[in-house]
């Protein structure tokens, strides 16, 4: 996420992307701070801050820091202040976007499989907690990244866009911080997403098993089961699109450390390491804003809201123009 130039292909795709999400994310904000999608309040409180922290990183990371480098290459943005600025917000938003899924997919693990732990942990006052805890540390954690860049060239004494410095690859104390940076994202958060989805596959199984056996020969329909499979379905599509979107990243990271080439920082948009390294920062973004239409897929209470919350906008901005 450094304020270099895009290839024409990738500033396209970076267009379509912040086209897409900012409206999804305010769409999803709307539709789930109504409280009417069937919902508890602890799942619409998570739910409706990663759709906020995804905004902030379709506007931080996509719109000023991507498409702002691209389309005004000379404005403020693309100075090595600028950019820089615009870097380290985006890395903030982009953890907390991560560390919210986890503690989500955590909430629901709880809820699912600790039954003892779900009245105390599960509620509206523990989420904020949790949630304000994240906010907190990710700020805290990219304050670094304040320090790592330098200008790719000056300009009549302007500091031009962002490059890594050479002491980053050299020093031990910023490859250790690089370590513990990549460990808490995504490696920590990949291996605790598989994992506690691992445990609760399993339960909800034997939870079904076991219903079926109580039930015996009855074939009325379990709504209790429905409603818990709708609430895995979302989870699940949720973890998976993580996990599948962030793979290239945790690999880029692996090739880089493996082969000692570093960043890609150069202007060549035909290098397959830049169309590596810039695939990756597009997927990784991509996640923040799917996830609406993962909820309007798995989840047919929002879809309903979603159509009366277009429906009535609609109405809305068509009678404006008949006044």
């Amino acid at each position: 996420m450094h304020g270099a130039a895009n290839s024409p292909v990738f500033a396209i795709c970076y267009c379509i992307v912040g086209v897409l999400g900012v409206p999804a994310n305010l769409l999803a904000i709307i539709v789930l701070s109504r409280g009417r999608c069937g919902l508890s309040r602890c799942i619409t409180f998570y739910l409706v801050m990663i759709a906020v922290n995804d905004f902030l990183v379709i506007v931080i990371a996509v719109i000023l820091n991507r498409i702002g480098g691209t389309y005004f290459r000379y404005s403020l943005l693309s100075t090595t202040p600028g950019c820089t600025v615009t870097s380290m917000l985006a890395y903030t938003t982009r953890d907390g976007s991560v560390w919210l899924t986890v503690a989500f997919t955590i909430d629901r693990f709880v809820a699912i499989c600790c039954q003892s732990l779900k009245t105390r942990y599960c509620t509206e006052k523990s989420a904020a907690l949790i949630i304000g805890i994240i906010c907190a540390m990710s700020c805290v954690k990219n304050v670094p990244y304040f320090f790592i860049h330098e200008p790719l060239y000056i300009l009549d004494g302007v500091p031009w866009f962002c490059g890594i410095k050479d002491s980053y690859y050299i020093l031990s104390v910023w490859q250790v911080y690089d370590w513990i940076d990549h460990t808490l994202t995504p490696f920590l958060p990949f291996f605790l997403i598989l994992l506690l989805n691992t445990f609760t596959v399993k339960h909800i199984i034997a939870a079904s098993r076991s219903r079926k056996r109580l039930r015996g020969t009855e074939h009325r329909q379990d709504h209790e089961m429905a409603k818990r499979r709708r609430s895995i379905i979302m989870l699940f599509a949720i973890s998976m699109s993580f996990l599948l979107l962030w793979v290239t990243y945790i690999g880029r990271f692996l090739y880089v450390r493996i082969s000692g080439e570093g960043y890609f920082t150069g202007l060549d948009f035909n290098n397959p390491r830049y169309i590596l390294q810039e695939m990756t920062n597009l997927l990784q973004l991509v996640s923040s804003c799917n996830n609406v239409f993962i909820y309007a897929v798995s989840q047919n209470k929002f879809r309903e809201e979603l159509q009366k919350v277009m429906l009535c906008r609609f109405a809305r901005i068509a009678s404006c123009i008949k006044r």
